[in-house]
């Protein structure tokens, strides 16, 4: 998919970061952390409106600078530590639609996910596109069968499924997980399921080391880390 859709990135980009300060325009591996994702989907090519929503003017100004839009800051009662990203896109898509603009289909993307690339919007908008989907979402598998773990109780290690103890890896269903980078809408659908859709999500598959949540310094190493291993294979 190269065409431009009538769809919306929303980079949704708050103030206040209690366990790293400033996470999201942090420095990553040359650039605040923000701008990977607004490059990305500048660099899909298929998006009408790039846009960040957030509190805070020096996020406001680096996401401008980086080539994105902040048409509206966003609201007090959705910068809070309660407020849902649900509340939030609601918001984006409701100020929008008083300024007389609409969208078909719109992409959720975290301001803290630099493994977002253009290619995996592309896959995405695509997917939800040509299946007529409600939502996309790219997700991860457990490198480890979560069928097989256990858990700590009275001091001893327990299976938590007893059953599943002697079973061959092989033999068990493979599990996955949302890789906390983006997600695609149908716009009109996701506005009245407010959100939680009634048909669930299609996946993309990303490969593990292309996925990392950065909640603390070492997080932040080991995206380092991974992030250098994207780039290369990239460039073979």
């Amino acid at each position: 998919m190269g065409a431009e859709l009538n769809a919306v990135a929303i980079i949704t980009a708050r103030g206040g970061s209690k366990r790293i300060p400033g996470k999201n325009i942090r420095e990553f591996m040359g650039k605040p952390m923000l701008v990977y994702g607004i490059e990305a989907a500048l660099q899909s090519g298929i998006f009408r409106e790039i846009m960040v929503s957030t509190d805070d003017e020096e996020i406001a100004r680096i996401a401008r600078d980086a080539g994105a839009a902040v048409p509206f800051m966003r609201s007090e009662e959705t910068s809070g530590d309660f407020a849902t990203t649900d509340d939030v896109l609601m918001e984006v898509l409701r100020n929008f639609e008083e300024r007389g603009e609409t969208f078909d289909y719109m992409a959720c993307i975290y301001p803290t996910a630099p493994f977002v690339t253009a290619e995996k919007l592309r896959e995405a908008m695509e997917l939800l596109v040509e299946q007529g989907a409600s939502g996309v979402m790219p997700v991860v598998r457990y490198s480890f069968p979560p069928q097989r773990g256990m858990a700590i109780r009275e001091g001893k290690l327990v299976y938590c499924y007893p059953e599943n103890a002697m079973k061959r890896s092989q033999d068990l269903e493979p599990v996955y997980h949302d890789s906390g980078q983006f997600y695609c809408y149908h716009v009109k659908r996701y506005l009245a399921a407010k959100g939680d859709l009634p048909d669930g999500y299609l996946p993309i598959i990303v490969p593990e080391t292309e996925v990392q949540d950065i909640d603390n310094p070492s997080d932040l190493a080991l995206a380092e880390m991974k992030f250098r291993m994207m780039r290369e294979n990239r460039e073979r």
